[in-house]
């Protein structure tokens, strides 16, 4: 029992003295409550509306008032044509759009049926279903008001979805897999890779090496980088040949920013390992610092809509919601660098600034 009790205050003095493990290890679980519990909502909120109304009138412009004023939905245009909803679509602008046919009111004064088309983007299956469903409540809830006053009247609403027809749910998650997979390679084991050679002594041999810090990093990080990028073609090939998942883009855009992304994780990883001295603390600072915002901020499975706002203003300086953004709208939508060129500016620059921040912070001081 001695021998027991002496390797139990050892254990716990090792951890004691690290302090940056030790803190970790107390704010990690709180950082994960608060991550999931604010997180997981299934809830629909702030859903973006466009609406094509080509002979305005007192009936749609009721309609369009009581889809303002229910709280879920805003409004972010409205047109005469259907012209602008193409672009606003491929750009995540709108994510419903409604269409009444010409001559709505009129219709319905007359006592005939009234049509109107209703757009879902369902490139989220599940939430793009919860959309429609609150569009056609709230046309009901009207067609029912309206008939109490003037008798029977009918809308006839028509649905139609875009970018996942047949709503599969593998064509949401797949884009959000490559981002866990490219965060796990670049970013997890780049930090490990480079604390390793801290707490094995190999470091010292590199440091009495001709080369200069950002030699070693580069000469580190290189194979984690064709790693990276030849897990991207697996991933694809895998998407494309067994779930059959779309791919409406380029390839070679998608695999450029795929190797953009990579080097945004690679960057983090080495900015981890810069900062700590065991590869205990390193990997729960890379799971805390990339894997969990990955899996939780990025809109990979919920919706970042749906939110509190703070974690949405978080959320920005995720590079997974930027990546898992850009995959989706290059396999999904079709679109080209002439929409996600802001998105690919947004990871270019966390990659320049995670860089300069990690060469300058990869010093290793020999005790």
């Amino acid at each position: 029992m001695s021998a027991l009790f002496g390797l139990l205050r050892k254990e716990a003095y090792h951890i004691l003295r690290d302090r940056r493990t030790l803190a970790v290890l107390i704010f990690m679980p709180v950082v994960q409550v608060m991550l999931f519990g604010f997180s997981i909502r299934t809830d629909v909120r702030d859903v973006r509306l466009v609406i094509v109304d080509p002979t305005p009138d007192a009936t749609t412009l009721e309609i369009r008032n009581r889809f303002a004023a229910g709280g879920v939905f805003r409004i972010v245009g409205v047109s005469r044509t259907e012209e602008p909803l193409e672009p606003l679509f491929r750009t995540d602008s709108a994510q419903v759009g409604l269409v009444f046919e010409a001559g709505f009111g009129r219709h319905l004064a007359a006592g005939d049926p009234a049509q109107l088309l209703v757009i879902t983007d369902a490139t989220e299956p599940n939430t793009g279903t919860s959309r429609q469903f609150y569009v056609s409540a709230v046309i009901q809830q009207y067609e029912s008001d309206l008939a109490l006053r003037s008798g029977a009247v009918r809308i006839t609403p028509q649905v139609r979805s875009r970018f996942n027809p047949t709503r599969e749910s593998t064509n949401l998650f797949v884009p959000g897999l490559m981002a866990m997979v490219l965060t796990i390679i670049a970013a997890l084991m780049t930090a490990l890779s480079l604390t390793r050679e801290k707490e094995t002594g190999t470091m010292e041999a590199l440091l009495v090496s001709p080369l200069r810090p950002w030699q070693i990093i580069v000469g580190k990080v290189a194979p984690y980088l064709a790693i990276g990028f030849l897990a991207t073609l697996a991933v694809l090939l895998v998407a494309r040949v067994v779930f059959r998942v779309p791919m409406e883009g380029s390839l070679v855009l998608l695999l450029g920013e795929g190797t953009l992304f990579i080097l945004v994780a690679l960057s983090l990883g080495i900015l981890v390992s810069a900062r700590t001295s065991s590869q205990r603390v390193a990997m729960l600072a890379a799971m805390m610092g990339t894997m969990l915002p990955t899996q939780m901020l990025s809109g990979f499975i919920f919706p970042l809509e749906s939110m509190p706002r703070p974690l949405q203003w978080i959320s920005i300086i995720v590079p997974a919601r930027w990546f898992v953004f850009i995959a989706r709208g290059i396999m999904l939508k079709g679109v080209g660098l002439a929409y996600l060129w802001r998105e690919t500016l947004v990871l270019a620059a966390m990659t320049l600034v995670l860089l300069v921040a990690s060469v300058r912070s990869f010093r290793v001081r020999l005790q």
